[in-house]
C-alpha cells in the first residue's frame, strides 16, 4: 500500500506574516511524526492559483496534489471572527479533490486562537463531503508565541501535544476513509 498522503495548507497569503512561523513550527513536527508511512506536502495559497474562487482554474500542479491527497492539514489565522477570504477562494476552486477525505485544523491568532475561523472553516468542508477532525491545534495570542526569526518563545508542550493527537485522528481518519474509497469510489 502508498504511503497515506496528508497535504498542510498555508491558508493566508500575507507578507510578514504569523503564519509562516506557525506553519515551519507544524512542518517541523510533522515532519518528525513517527508513523513512517505518513508523508507530507505543503502547499501555499499564495502558490495555487486559485483563479476567481469560484471553481476558477487552479494551478495544475496544486490541483493534482490535492486530488492525491489522503487528508489535510488547514493551518488558518482568524480575522474579524473568520478566516481569510485567500483561503476560501482555494477551498472554492477545488471540488471533487476533497471528497471523501479528512481535514484537521492549526488555528492561531488573538485570544481565541482562530477558533472561530475553524467552526466556519467545518461548515464550508461540510458541504465538500469531508471528515473533519474534531480535535484542533490552537494558537492563542500567537504573534507573542514566536521571536523575529520565527522560532517559539514560550513553553510549546501542550500544543505539541495537540499536534501529536490531532496528526494521530487524522491519519486514523484518512486511511479509513481511503480504504473505503478503494472499495468502493465515492459518489459524485
Amino acid at each position: 500500500m502508498d504511503n497515506l498522503r496528508i497535504t498542510v495548507i498555508l491558508g493566508v497569503n500575507r507578507r510578514g506574516r504569523t503564519g509562516i512561523a506557525v506553519t515551519r513550527w507544524f512542518a517541523e513536527l510533522a515532519v518528525k511524526y513517527p508513523d513512517p508511512t505518513v508523508e507530507f506536502t505543503f502547499l501555499d495559497v499564495e502558490d495555487m492559483g486559485a483563479g476567481d474562487g469560484h471553481g476558477g482554474p487552479m494551478a495544475p500542479a496544486a490541483a493534482r496534489t490535492l486530488a492525491d491527497s489522503d487528508g489535510y492539514v488547514v493551518v488558518t489565522p482568524e480575522y474579524n471572527h473568520g478566516y481569510p477570504g485567500e483561503l476560501k477562494s482555494t477551498i472554492d476552486a477545488a471540488r471533487k479533490e476533497w471528497f471523501g477525505k479528512a481535514v484537521g485544523f492549526v488555528s492561531y491568532g488573538g485570544i481565541s486562537g482562530g477558533l472561530r475561523a475553524v467552526e466556519q472553516l467545518r461548515s464550508v468542508f461540510s458541504e465538500l463531503h469531508t471528515a473533519t477532525i474534531r480535535d484542533t491545534v490552537s494558537l492563542h495570542n500567537a504573534h507573542a508565541m514566536f521571536d523575529g526569526d520565527g522560532e517559539p518563545v514560550v513553553d510549546m508542550s501542550a500544543s505539541e501535544a495537540a499536534v501529536e493527537r490531532m496528526l494521530r485522528l487524522l491519519t486514523w481518519w484518512a486511511l479509513a476513509l481511503r480504504e473505503a474509497r478503494e472499495r468502493r469510489p465515492y459518489p459524485d
